[in-house]
């Protein structure tokens, strides 16, 4: 089993890398560039037209991996179907913005992801008898099912959407990502009963984003684009959510919800007193705009991150020693 976590990080690391190049050159030869809008910080109109869609390939490594190391069980069918369900709403959008400069509305695109997240909340609800969450330092805290569909099906959403907004900056939604999985990596390993294939999938989808970070890392020569940060997001989510340990993915993910959190203040704050809280959002802008410079952003917000990843596994092991 072991041997299989490594060899699935390290094919899936291998295989992104050799195949990104040519893919980058199929992706500019398409004319799949980046499109930056006016209002975006000055400092970002240097990354106009650099080839987008680059988490196309990050789902199809995964998939087809998952596939050769046959690892197909209950516990990885649904964070596959949410990789691969809103791949394809984040591919039509990279798709649309790449051709036309302007991507899915908000509202058909919440559409699709409420479709998704509901039949992957029912199907984990129904396979696993989910009826309540496990809390840190208290236990499980039973809500029934419906009311277990809805706040899956809302962590899915929000998941999805936290990291397609922290997407903004060269390495920072990749990178971040990789601590979540390593986190749950960990947490399947060491559920009660453990859930390797589920572990061995999150290698998997760790190896991909490494292999997608040699690209990524500024100065990005590929970005993630919708289809990658909305089916990563999902899939994270999905990850959580069987391993019982979905209230603590706000803190394993506390970036995506400080990046999420600021966008809503900020429109919350324009709709209700006319005026700005931050001078930028996502909350990244903001420290642009303070003269930090791209590169200390990242790598200040992977610190945190990981940090974050740290504190969920403890705050899981409190879970389980609840239960001894």
């Amino acid at each position: 089993m072991n041997s299989v976590l490594v060899e699935g990080l390290l094919l899936a690391f291998a295989i992104v890398v050799i195949l990104m190049r040519p893919y980058m050159r199929l992706l500019h030869w398409l004319g799949f560039g980046k499109h930056i809008r006016a209002e975006e910080p000055e400092a970002h109109t240097g990354k106009e037209g650099t080839p987008t869609m680059g988490g196309l390939l990050l789902i199809g490594v995964v998939i087809v991996l998952a596939l050769a190391l046959n690892i197909y069980d209950a516990s990885t069918y649904a964070p596959l179907a949410a990789l691969g369900g809103v791949g394809i709403l984040g591919a039509v959008d990279d798709y649309l913005n790449a051709r036309r400069g302007e991507g899915i509305t908000v509202r058909q695109k919440l559409l699709w992801q409420t479709v998704v997240a509901i039949a992957a909340a029912i199907y984990l609800q129904r396979h696993y008898d989910f009826t309540g969450f496990r809390v840190p330092f208290v236990g499980d805290f039973t809500v029934g099912p419906w009311i277990w569909v809805i706040v899956a099906a809302f962590a899915i959403i929000s998941a999805s959407n936290g990291v397609n907004i922290t997407d903004g900056l060269d390495g920072l939604a990749a990178g971040t990502l990789v601590f979540s999985f390593i986190a749950y990596l960990i947490i399947a390993l060491l559920n009660v009963p453990n859930q390797t294939n589920l572990a061995i999938l999150c290698t998997i989808m760790i190896g991909a984003l490494l292999g997608f970070l040699w690209f990524n890392v500024h100065p990005a020569q590929v970005f993630m684009g919708d289809s990658g940060s909305l089916s990563f997001g999902a899939a994270l989510a999905v990850t959580a959510l069987i391993t019982g340990q979905v209230l603590i993915l706000p803190i394993i993910g506390i970036i995506f919800v400080v990046e999420a959190g600021s966008v809503v203040v900020q429109v919350a704050a324009v709709k209700t007193i006319g005026r700005r809280v931050f001078r930028w959002t996502p909350i990244h802008g903001q420290f642009e705009l303070g003269g930090w410079d791209e590169e200390k952003i990242t790598l200040r917000f992977w610190i945190v991150a990981s940090l974050a990843a740290m504190i969920g596994v403890v705050l899981f092991l409190s879970s389980l020693n609840m239960l001894a």
